[in-house]
């Protein structure tokens, strides 16, 4: 069985962080040792909430409580959401390179969880500069959306071509894969959104119907960061990870909008995101 370190926020009501990648990736066969770097009641978009951002030194204190206990060697992947603030970032990428020395062969999933398109920013100040050069280059697999691949790669993306030239950008810093959660460019359908996914090997762009979900749900970028790590880590190629995420995240899409709730319905879809009803196929576009 494989094991993720997920280190992302927490909140006691919804589906956002750690609360929308751990069940995903244990409904997927995949062992999730949760470090969360946040309580709060509910997620940020309602624009109220309480709780808290944990320190730094907290996090620390419970990642050396996981490596007393020879976790750490048994650790498969980082998977990093959220991080609050620089110094709980510096503590996260040292996590990443701690499990990696215990075991060559894990791999550091980056999240650059930062802001959205509409939202722009919603984190602390330095946090996104702190990501940018520091984060990426330690990641092996990096999953920012649109907006964060922007800001990461300094460039704007309109076109298929811009998004290619920002991964390959994104690509030749460190990573080995790029995958961008969400992607609505000029030169396709309005009606539809897509995925995109770049390695050395190739880069491979899918695309599902764009439901009418209103307001958006957030956590779909948690949930396709941790759907296409538990894929890629039971020995899917990035192609097939990323189809299988595509028709994950739409079934999930699927059920939140029929029951008509603004939080992603993890619960009511897993079958369908275990088995999805509808698959997507990827294009080939490098």
């Amino acid at each position: 069985m494989k094991t993720v370190l997920s280190i992302q926020s927490h909140v006691a009501y919804g589906y956002v962080g750690n609360r929308a990648a751990v069940f995903p990736l244990q409904r997927l066969g995949i062992d999730a040792v949760a470090v969360n770097t946040v309580q709060f009641s509910n997620h940020t978009g309602y624009g109220a909430w309480t709780g808290q951002v944990f320190t730094a030194e907290h996090i620390a204190e419970i990642v050396d409580g996981i490596a007393a206990r020879e976790v750490l060697p048994r650790c498969d992947a980082v998977l990093s959401g959220y991080m609050g603030d620089v110094g709980l970032g510096r503590v996260i990428v040292d996590t990443a390179a701690r499990v990696k020395a215990a075991n060559p062969q894990a791999i550091y999933c980056c999240d650059p969880v930062m802001g959205d398109v509409g939202r722009g920013f919603f984190v602390r100040p330095g946090l996104p500069d702190f990501i940018k050069t520091h984060a990426v280059p330690a990641a092996d697999l990096l999953t920012p959306n649109q907006f964060e691949l922007e800001f990461l790669a300094d460039r704007p993306i309109a076109t298929l071509d811009d998004a290619l030239a920002a991964t390959a950008a994104l690509r030749a810093r460190g990573p080995r894969l790029v995958l961008v959660t969400s992607l609505t460019r000029r030169d396709a359908a309005a009606d539809r959104i897509e995925m995109l996914v770049d390695d050395a090997d190739g880069a491979w762009l899918v695309e599902t119907p764009r439901l009418a979900l209103e307001p958006p749900p957030n956590g779909s970028g948690d949930a396709v960061a941790a759907l296409f790590l538990a894929h890629y880590l039971k020995g899917f190629d990035p192609r097939e990870a990323l189809e299988q995420a595509a028709a994950a995240i739409y079934a999930i899409f699927d059920v939140t909008g029929r029951m008509g709730t603004r939080e992603l319905q993890l619960i009511a879809a897993q079958d369908a995101f275990v088995n999805p009803p509808q698959r997507f196929t990827a294009t080939r576009v490098r």
